[in-house]
């Protein structure tokens, strides 16, 4: 008896000829993978990237893309999650247990912060908050349940950059006491992971200054089109990508194949944009440090930006982000308004896209330490778009700070 016309179309006998080859990967959609048989059923192997079991576990475009990101940082083994904040929980979950104690930089990303004072206490792991520029300040802080250092380079929304030499050999030396020490704290060493978005595997390698572990937010450089949202976890360390890929398996996490394919498609730019982007913010940072209105610019490419002296040693590159303190005698009243005048700079959250943005910050609300600085702060994220007309937008902007003739 003929099979009807749904079974034909399901169970279909063309097999479309292999060897097709093209600049794009290809992209694969699946929850269901089939096995030929029983023992491929039972043996077939997914964490090795050999073989696939189901899509949460990859399919050749989420194991492509993994392999390029591992390129592009330096490593060695890349996991891929939904978001930037995704692959923050990821390391977190990972290799935090209850009585543990995580130590993160005070101008960390706000998210991460926030998922330890809310999830991480819930679940019994102290954190801490250290000067990310005073090394001695990280070492004070070490103690016997320090399992996990965030670290960060430069720093969000004000951009100091720390010496990250000095702070991974804190770390080294921890670790090399509690070696010396014996017990508990060998088989568990101190690990240190570094949030780097802004570098994007290109302003430096984070694995050559020593970091056990680097992740990005791929929403931003990777993918640059501010249409998608991924993260990544990358390391050289086999035992360290099994926990990482053990936790993600337990977790369920995945990335969709139509996503994947967005990272894919922006990754062979990806230089080309980060050094574009790197020029014009170069050019606008050191404009606007030179109006009337602005006390400083923090960036870590200006001699007068905290931590440039570092930047200029271990970095070749500087992103698209500076951030602008204007003169306390300014109200934040007139700095949201100068924001909101402004045309070709949009606000919103985010970086790395192809429009530029711009966002007002209240600094002393979401750090632990001091804040130098008195007046607003804006923190801008320079586009594509040419740099006069970005430079012309700012000028008619800033003339909300003029003070009406007498």
């Amino acid at each position: 008896m003929p099979e009807s016309l749904p079974t034909r179309l399901i169970h279909h006998s063309y097999v479309a000829p292999s060897g097709f080859d093209a600049v794009a990967p290809g992209v694969h959609k699946a929850s269901t993978v089939f096995f030929g048989n029983v023992h491929e059923l039972r043996h077939r192997e997914w964490r090795d990237k050999s073989g696939y079991t189901y899509g949460l576990h990859g399919t050749p475009t989420t194991f492509t893309l993994e392999e390029r990101i591992a390129t592009l940082e330096g490593g060695q083994h890349c996991v891929l999650v939904p978001s930037g904040l995704a692959a923050v929980a990821l390391v977190d979950q990972a290799f935090l247990r209850q009585g543990d104690e995580l130590l993160v930089p005070d101008n960390a990303y706000g998210p991460n912060k926030a998922l330890a004072e809310g999830e991480l206490k819930g679940w019994g792991i102290t954190t801490r908050y250290y000067d990310p520029m005073d090394p001695a300040d990280l070492a004070r802080l070490i103690t016997p349940a320090t399992r996990l250092v965030w670290l960060e380079a430069p720093g969000s929304i004000t951009l100091e950059f720390p010496d990250l030499r000095a702070l991974v050999a804190v770390i080294t030396q921890a670790n090399a006491e509690r070696a010396g020490q014996g017990g508990a704290n060998t088989a568990r060493p101190l690990l240190s992971v570094l949030d780097n978005t802004w570098g994007a595997g290109i302003a430096f390698n984070a694995f050559e200054l020593g970091v056990d572990m680097s992740m990005q937010a791929l929403t931003k450089y990777p993918s640059g089109g501010a249409d998608v949202l991924m993260g990544s976890v990358v390391t050289r360390d086999a035992t360290l990508h099994h926990s990482l890929l053990m936790t993600h398996m337990r977790l369920g996490l995945g990335v969709g194949g139509n996503d994947a394919e967005l990272v894919l498609r922006g990754l062979p730019s990806v230089a080309l944009r980060y050094h574009a982007q790197d020029a014009s913010t170069r050019a606008l940072a050191e404009w606007m440090q030179q109006r009337p209105e602005v006390a400083c610019v923090l960036h870590p490419a200006l001699p007068s930006s905290p931590g440039h002296a570092h930047w200029l040693r271990d970095a070749s590159a500087a992103a698209c982000l500076f951030s602008a303190v204007f003169k306390p005698e300014y109200p934040q009243a007139l700095v949201d308004a100068f924001c909101d005048r402004l045309q070709r700079f949009r606000l919103g959250w985010s970086w790395a896209g192809p429009i530029s943005l711009c966002a007002p910050y209240d600094v002393p609300a979401i750090r632990q330490r001091h804040w130098p600085h008195a007046g607003g702060l804006v923190r801008f994220a320079i586009g594509l778009e040419a740099v006069a007309d970005l430079q012309a937008d700012l000028t008619q902007a800033l003339q909300v700070f003029a003070r009406p003739s007498a």
